[in-house]
């Protein structure tokens, strides 16, 4: 797979996995782009890049932030499904795929298990698709959370870098691709079901942003790389009776498939 990466100069945890990735080898067909503005606010397309023209997958090293600043090594995709408050536009995501992202998920919980120091840290975890840029080129953010001294973690780092450097090994599975909705940001069955099952989850659209609307839905799936095949569905995390009902109207006007992650087989 060819991939890149890109950080922003003031992003602690970004630039020491940048760091630790040159060190790890010598690969100059691997674009590395620091920019000097936050990435948020920076729409990369490959017309302003052109070390991205022919780059199948962007990844965005990053910091990650939360409110009980627990130690956490996350995983999303980048987007906005209702306003732009931190980049990107109002009710745009970016293009993902589904594969891609379950592939570097389970990369990423299979090194934190054989380092003994993250994996009695850190949490492992999915996110909702929340928060720009905006590009034209599929990608994901990998971040380490939630301190500056996770930012400056060396196992932690090594792991995250490790994660990266996996996709020079990546190669396209038969999974079946898929779009989340419902449940919290941090998506616990979600991660399940992308960890364990044979369902890929591209987008992730969580409680919060809900109600459903068609165009959420046509975002979602025009922003997956792979043809979707089923919604999945947080049922207890989709609201009331009345709100699910609704949301299961556009799902079946629009001719999806779901299945409830209650009721799921991998």
């Amino acid at each position: 797979m060819r991939f890149a990466l890109i950080y922003y100069q003031n992003n602690t945890a970004g630039k020491n996995i940048v760091d630790r990735f040159k060190e790890t080898a010598f690969l100059p067909h691997i674009p590395i782009i620091e920019t000097k503005k936050e990435v948020l606010y920076i729409d990369i397309i490959k017309e302003k890049f052109p070390e991205l023209k022919n780059i199948d997958f962007l990844v965005f090293p990053s910091i990650h932030k939360s409110k009980d600043n627990k130690p956490a090594l996350c995983l999303h995709a980048p987007g906005n499904w209702r306003n732009a408050d931190y980049g990107g536009k109002e009710g745009k995501v970016c293009m993902t795929s589904s594969f891609v992202m379950k592939y570097l998920f389970q990369k990423l919980n299979k090194i934190s298990k054989e380092n003994n120091k993250v994996k009695e840290k850190y949490t492992i975890s999915l996110e909702a698709t929340h928060h720009g840029p905006l590009t034209n080129i599929p990608c994901c953010f990998i971040e380490i959370g939630s301190s500056n001294l996770e930012y400056n973690d060396q196992e932690a780092i090594d792991v995250v870098t490790k994660t990266i450097f996996s996709l020079v090994d990546y190669k396209s599975e038969t999974w079946i691709p898929s779009i989340a909705i419902g449940g919290p940001h941090y998506a616990p069955n979600f991660n399940k079901i992308q960890l364990n099952s044979s369902y890929a989850i591209s987008h992730i659209i969580p409680s919060y942003s809900l109600p459903l609307t068609e165009s959420m839905l046509k975002e979602a799936e025009e922003k997956t790389e792979e043809q979707i095949k089923y919604i999945l569905l947080d049922w207890k995390g989709c609201g009331v009776s009345e709100e699910r009902n609704k949301m299961l109207e556009i799902i079946k006007k629009n001719a999806y498939k779901y299945k409830r992650t209650d009721k799921l087989k991998g």
